[in-house]
């Protein structure tokens, strides 16, 4: 026992080290620097805790957590519908589902800034073949490019867990007389659950980090009016060069992730028992 033990730890040993070096060690210095009044260029100081005090004050990053939020729960709702339907779309085989399926997952394989920077081509005056509504790409443009991009991927994953379902389960609906709302609400749904809570969570995550397509396409305006609150952590670092405030920025961010992914996580194992 005593050597399968050891054996194990030293599997177990290169990926313990690759987590401690580029997880644990970066995230230990982040809240070390949140605490600190930390410039680009010269000493920091310690000034705990004004970096945490001084975000309730910073008006740009309410007006950043309210825009986030909005727009975490509009795409969301949105994507979730559209990849859903998707999934169900290419669910059984028959001629031709196999292009389809290839065809909804394609965009998954461009690079996020490449297809933001795709985007922004197609919505310039000068170049573009889609009306740009103004000086800067409005919010639905942000919106379009995220489905486009991220609907097959996420049909893929609902597909994967639609497949699994037995079609026993089906066939015995259909005998018992259930019409095709009710094995979707009663059968495909409740079986779902895992799959959809796997999904859900990745699309609230990946909301609540957006960045790309709206330092590409608007550049937080017009007016702010579409600043994330990461783009407000890059602001902070790079613009400001005030690397403490960015860091307790991204404390914050991170308490808020872990937060929602417990909530998610919970109610599935609340209604998966």
């Amino acid at each position: 026992m005593r050597r399968r033990a050891v054996t194990g730890a030293l599997y177990a040993t290169p990926l313990a080290v690759l987590v401690g070096m580029f997880f644990v060690v970066p995230l230990l210095l982040v809240v070390w620097m949140s605490l600190h009044r930390w410039p680009l260029l010269g000493s920091p100081r310690f000034t705990a805790p004004d970096n945490y005090t001084a975000i309730a004050g910073n008006d740009l990053v309410v007006s950043a957590a309210w825009f986030t939020a909005r727009y975490t729960v509009l795409i969301t709702a949105l994507l979730f519908v559209i990849a859903f339907g998707l999934a169900l779309l290419v669910q059984n085989r028959r001629p031709g589902v196999g292009f389809f399926r290839t065809a909804f997952f394609l965009p998954m394989t461009v690079g996020f800034a490449s297809a933001s920077l795709l985007f922004l081509g197609l919505l310039s005056d000068e170049i573009g073949a889609l009306p740009a509504g103004g000086d800067s790409p409005a919010l639905g443009s942000a919106v379009t490019l995220v489905l486009w991009r991220f609907a097959g991927f996420n049909m893929l994953i609902l597909l994967t867990g639609l497949q699994a379902i037995p079609l026993d389960v089906y066939e015995a609906a259909r005998i018992d007389g259930a019409s095709r709302w009710q094995v979707f609400g009663r059968i495909t749904v409740p079986l779902m659950r895992p799959t959809i809570a796997l999904v859900l969570t990745m699309m609230v995550t990946g909301s609540l980090l957006a960045f790309d397509q709206f330092w590409i396409l608007t550049r937080g305006g017009p007016d702010n009016s579409t600043t994330s609150l990461v783009m407000v952590i890059y602001r902070e670092a790079f613009v400001r060069l005030d690397l403490g405030s960015a860091a307790g920025l991204s404390v914050v961010l991170l308490v808020l992730l872990a937060a929602v992914g417990s909530v998610q996580f919970a109610v599935l194992r609340r209604r998966s028992a």
